[in-house]
């Protein structure tokens, strides 16, 4: 198979696999709709797989699909970053990258957006900020923030990365020593560790977005830190509320186990924040196209995810 001839398929299928749909991804594209198709069957016939699952619902990416996906786009962006680079005047970035981001999102999505930025960028130095804490990019002499939640009104601009859905986690000891809940009203009965900036009163949704219910739960044990909270879980304090990207890795190791498994809590919006009035500098464009990247591939446990 000559990969190389398959680029440009590649990076069409990219656009329709972001967008959902061979007419967007035209447009977006300049071509036709008939060879943004061909270029996605040229690739499924070439790979001898399925990519796409289409139905009267619209379509849908399948194993394989996810999987290319999330090269496909990198490289797309490696694309559009090259001709960027071109047509500016800057020399190559260098000197100081100094970013905050909390801890959750620390090894699944921030190392190895960072890791892939300095190959790129190899005369940049990192400097990594890491707190659960508001901290401000002047005064700390910042160039990006990543902020989970709300954010307060500001002069910055504030680009999306993603979200996350809390969902509800307790150890195998715990749940030996004090029952599984089985409903949202047991879990007023039961220990909480829980972080500062999560309110006592949750609204908790099933999962399939029919119902909702308020419950005030009951705080065992709070901290300022989102590895504290998970700390204590693990040593059967308490259940705690989750995303799928601290989650994962503790379930897969046995530490922790889901309950409540048709029903989930709050979702937090996350933002990549950053002071630049004009055109960002391109290697600050890069790092919020990484960070998108490696937190979309590591939120897939999500409820509702693809």
């Amino acid at each position: 198979m000559d990969n190389v001839k398959l680029v440009p398929s590649l990076i069409v299928f990219a656009e329709v696999a972001q967008r959902k749909s061979f007419t967007q991804a035209a447009k977006a594209l300049g071509m036709s709709k008939s060879a943004v198709s061909q270029h996605v069957s040229r690739l499924e016939d070439q790979m001898g797989l399925q990519l796409l699952s289409r139905n009267t619902r619209g379509m849908s990416l399948t194993a394989n699909g996810l999987k290319l996906c999330a090269r496909s786009e990198m490289l797309k962006d490696q694309v559009d970053l090259a001709f960027q680079e071109l047509a500016s005047a800057e020399e190559m970035p260098s000197g100081t990258f100094s970013i905050t981001y909390p801890y959750l999102i620390e090894r699944n999505v921030i190392t190895p957006a960072m890791r892939q930025l300095c190959l790129e960028f190899p005369d940049i130095e990192p400097r990594l900020v890491v707190t659960d804490e508001a901290i401000d990019i002047i005064s700390d002499k910042l160039d990006v923030a990543i902020f989970a939640g709300n954010l307060p009104d500001s002069n910055y601009r504030a680009l999306p990365v993603g979200s996350v859905t809390e969902i509800f986690f307790a150890s195998p000891g715990y749940l030996q020593k004090f029952g599984k809940p089985e409903s949202p009203n047991d879990l007023s009965q039961h220990r909480w560790v829980s972080t500062e900036w999560q309110n006592p009163v949750q609204i908790i949704q099933s999962c399939d977005g029919k119902s909702s219910t308020d419950i005030r739960l009951r705080p065992y044990a709070r901290s300022n830190s989102m590895s504290s909270v998970i700390e204590m879980a693990i040593q059967d304090m308490g259940f705690v509320l989750l995303s799928a990207i601290a989650s994962e890795p503790l379930v897969q190791t046995g530490q922790l186990v889901r309950i409540l498994e048709n029903h989930r809590g709050k979702q937090w919006p996350f933002h990549f924040v950053h002071p630049f009035q004009g055109e960002k500098p391109i290697h600050v464009t890069r790092f919020h196209q990484l960070v998108r990247h490696f937190f979309e591939k590591a939120n897939m446990g999500e409820p509702g995810s693809i």
